[in-house]
């Protein structure tokens, strides 16, 4: 009895044990794949996974379901990459508002299109127009009347006009006959034929590379021609402001905003090469003027002379007054934005005002304030793409050629180019401009819009000013009060109105068309149409593939100590077989659930490590 009782407690320990070691841990791993594959299935919340298993003895349901399941799988990514592909190229939405308040009147440039014939330089010019006086002569026998020079005076200047002419000479005027060059001492054949053609040759510093530069039309070549020089002798001029001779009083005739009078504070001046004298209104950021209703009468309202009194007609073909709408600190570029105002008419311009917000970073390539643009701005003004622009231009110009385009504001320890200082500038700088129309420099694309901009839509009507039964007393008012006394008196004058169109203006803004939450929910939408599941079901998902990955580890690892254990060292050669240490070498390295059950069936009875009494030796003896 007392050995079945032994026994019967070695059975109940090692059940115990057993029990305990089948005991559920903290963290547990499945022992195989299929386990694993069929605990998801069968507890998931995803729709369909369940059939996958409850059909298993089916097999042609199971190929069936786990195609579709899969299958579905994929369509559901394939919609996944598209909505991340479309929420990655950032669209936007365009907001259109309409804002109605007090608008602040834009500034307004106004040129006289009369290139002034300053004092400074008005001894070059001159000479200038003598050597132009010739070569038409010889190009097109033309007999150019000089009203300003005097011939008589020609041989008092001779030095200057040598040095004038050699730089003449270096660039002169020719015609081009198809793609030869030749020189034509005659005035045959005539200048109307098709395949004739003018311009001006420039070379490099050492003659050995020149180009003409031709024009189809002999008008914009002699233009052209007769710009470079004079931009030359404008470049000799140490000092600026020799050139500032303003004449507000003989340009502007009257001048009134919101029905009051302008005076000098209201307006700055500036000199334009081409443009002449020019002045821009309501520029002052301390006291701007305000329109609280539209209409002509609550606009600025200007009576201009027109006439070109002491011109260059080489350099200006047009007559007239040049307008633009710009706003505050942004330079007035009267190329670009600018048009002309007729004499002895009314022009009527009207405004709008349009804003534009754009979003910037990822949803497009707009710059807040330019500080991002690798462009110095050479502008005393906020950043625009045109100043950027120019700037990119000039500050090439001065690095290839070594000195700087007088039309662009000057960069630091720079120069303007002059020939008399840079023989080859034109040459340089002819090049340059057609590198940088084709956009070899990079200036279009280094220069990127600004996220915030105003811009003026205009629109002009025209009617003629004075009338026929009111030019009388109109011009004998001007004459009183101006001293307008030309003889052309339609051709002299001309009325200019500037005001708003309507109180309303319009903001176009950008907000974002496809937002962090549209993405989510459009995620879900697909994953519920597809499955039918929240996003629990996607951490189920997550598990999934996270016990995958650490049920692949732990077999693995198996693996690798299963085969240590089956592939023993070998033994030495000529060494004698003893059985009983190849026994013991395997037991010791085998898993631990083996050696817990050889201890176990080895332990020693507790009772025999009881002290032995009487009665104890009696039992032993009567066993």
């Amino acid at each position: 009895m007392p050995g079945r009782e032994k026994t019967r407690q070695c059975k109940q320990e090692e059940e115990q044990q057993q029990k305990e070691e089948e005991r559920e841990g903290l963290i547990e791993f499945y022992g195989s794949y299929q386990e694993l594959f069929q605990f998801f299935c069968s507890n998931t919340t995803i729709h369909g996974a369940i059939r996958l298993v409850c059909s298993k003895k089916n097999k042609m349901k199971t190929a069936f379901w786990s195609v579709l399941f899969f299958l579905t799988f994929g369509l559901m990514y394939w919609q996944f990459g598209i909505l991340y592909r479309e929420y990655f190229s950032y669209p936007v939405n365009l907001n259109l508002n309409l804002n109605s308040d007090r608008l602040t009147f834009p500034a307004v440039t106004l040129c006289t299109l009369n290139p002034y014939r300053y004092s400074a330089i008005r001894k070059k010019l001159d000479e200038l127009d003598q050597i132009t006086h010739q070569t038409l002569l010889d190009l097109y026998d033309y007999n150019m009347s000089l009203a300003r020079s005097d011939w008589s005076t020609l041989s008092t200047r001779k030095r200057s006009s040598r040095s004038l002419l050699h730089h003449v000479q270096r660039h002169p005027l020719r015609r081009q006959k198809r793609d030869n060059l030749v020189n034509l001492p005659e005035n045959s054949p005539s200048v109307d034929k098709n395949d004739w053609k003018i311009g001006f040759v420039l070379c490099s510093e050492n003659n050995k590379d020149c180009f003409h530069q031709a024009y189809s039309s002999g008008v914009d070549a002699v233009r052209e021609w007769y710009s470079f020089h004079y931009i030359n002798i404008l470049a000799q001029m140490p000092d600026a402001k020799a050139l500032d001779e303003s004449d507000f009083e003989n340009f502007i005739y009257a001048c009134r905003f919101n029905e009051a009078t302008c005076d000098k504070a209201n307006y700055t001046h500036f000199h334009h090469p081409l443009y002449g004298n020019c002045y821009t209104f309501n520029d002052n950021s301390s006291s701007l003027w305000t329109s609280s209703l539209p209409g002509i009468n609550n606009g600025l309202s200007l009576v201009v002379r027109t006439e070109q009194n002491d011109f260059i007609p080489l350099l200006s073909t047009v007559t007239g007054a040049r307008v633009m709408v710009h706003d505050q600190n942004e330079p007035a570029f009267m190329d670009d934005g600018g048009f002309n105002v007729r004499p002895g008419i009314e022009t009527s311009i009207s405004m709008r005002k349009e804003m534009t917000v754009r979003l910037g970073g990822s949803y497009s390539d707009c710059t807040e304030d330019g500080s991002d643009v690798p462009v110095q701005n050479l502008y005393s003004s906020r950043y625009t793409e045109q100043v950027c622009i120019r700037s990119c231009f000039q500050l090439n110009m001065v690095e290839r050629c070594g000195c700087a385009y007088y039309f662009y504001p000057l960069p630091a320890e720079a120069e303007y180019c002059d020939y008399t200082k840079h023989v080859a500038w034109g040459y340089c700088y002819y090049k340059l401009l057609a590198e940088f129309k084709a956009d070899v420099l990079g200036c279009f694309h280094k220069c990127r819009k600004p996220c915030k901009m105003t811009e003026y839509q205009l629109s002009a009507g025209y009617s003629r000013w004075p009338s026929a039964v009111s030019e009388d007393w109109v011009f004998y008012m001007l004459s009183q009060q101006n001293k307008y006394n030309i003889t052309s008196k339609r051709n002299g004058v001309a009325k200019v109105n500037i005001f708003f169109e309507e109180w309303n203006y319009k903001t176009n803004g950008e907000s974002p068309a496809f937002t962090v939450v549209t993405l989510l929910s459009q995620l879900g939408n697909q994953w519920s149409l597809w499955f039918g599941s929240s996003v629990l079901s996607v951490m189920e998902l997550a598990e999934l593939v996270l016990d995958f990955i650490a049920i692949t580890f732990i077999l693995a690892l198996r693996w690798f100590r299963s085969r240590q254990q089956l592939s023993p060292p070998g033994p030495p050669p000529n060494s004698h077989d003893n059985t009983a240490f190849q026994d013991e070498a395997p037991g010791l390295s085998a898993p631990h659930r083996f050696t817990v059950e050889a201890v176990v069936t080895m332990l020693p009875s507790y009772n025999s490590l009881e002290p032995r009494g009487p009665s104890r030796d009696a039992e032993l003896g009567h066993e």
